[in-house]
C-alpha cells in the first residue's frame, strides 16, 4: 500500500506542478517556496527502503545518480522559465519550450536510470524518485526566487535567449 500512495503523490505533485508551469503564474519571493520539496522528502524518508539491502553500493550509486539529475533538471527548468515585472513591481512566470525540453530530457534519463538499475538486478522504490522530484522543486524554486528578486531589481524579461530590457524608471538619470 505505501508504494501505492508514494505512487500517487508522485503523480499529483508533477500534476500540479506542471498545471501551474503552462500558464502565467505570479513569482512570490516571500513565500515558503522550500515547503513542498520538504514534504516530500519527509515522506520519501518515513519507510524503509530507500536502498536496496542487498545492493547497497549500486543502489547507492543510482540514488546520487538520481539526485544529480533532479539538480540539473531544478537549474534547467528554473533557467529556462520565462520571468517578467509587471508595473506595479509583481514578478510573473512561465515555463517556455525550452523548460519542456528540459522536463522530457529529465524523465528519459531517469528513464535510462531505472533501466540500469534493473539490469543490475538492485530494487528501486519510489522514495529515490520523491527525493529527486523534491531535489529538482527546491531547485527550482530556489533558483526562481533568486531571479524574481533581480527581475524586480532590472524589470526586465530574464528567460535564457531573451533580451535583457532595462526599465525607464531605473535609468540613471542624465545630470
Amino acid at each position: 500500500m505505501s508504494g501505492l500512495v508514494d505512487a500517487l503523490v508522485i503523480v499529483a505533485v508533477a500534476a500540479l506542478v506542471i498545471a501551474r508551469q503552462v500558464r502565467a503564474a505570479r513569482v512570490d519571493a516571500d513565500r515558503r517556496w522550500w515547503l513542498l520539496p520538504g514534504i516530500l522528502v519527509v515522506v520519501a524518508l518515513r519507510g524503509p527502503g530507500l536502498l536496496d539491502a542487498h545492493h547497497r553500493a549500486a543502489s547507492t550509486a543510482l540514488l546520487a545518480a538520481e539526485l544529480l539529475v533532479g539538480l540539473a533538471i531544478g537549474a534547467g527548468w528554473a533557467w529556462t522559465t520565462r520571468l517578467w515585472a509587471e508595473p506595479d513591481g509583481t514578478v510573473w512566470s512561465k515555463s517556455t519550450r525550452a523548460s519542456a525540453v528540459v522536463w522530457f530530457v529529465g524523465i528519459a534519463l531517469r528513464v535510462g536510470l531505472f533501466a540500469l538499475g534493473t539490469t543490475l538486478g538492485v530494487h528501486q522504490g519510489s522514495s529515490a524518485l520523491m527525493i529527486a522530484l523534491a531535489a529538482t522543486l527546491l531547485v527550482r524554486s530556489g533558483i526562481l526566487v533568486q531571479r524574481a528578486r533581480w527581475t524586480q531589481m532590472s524589470a526586465g524579461p530574464t528567460a535564457y535567449g531573451d533580451e535583457v530590457s532595462r526599465s525607464p524608471r531605473l535609468r540613471k538619470e542624465r545630470v
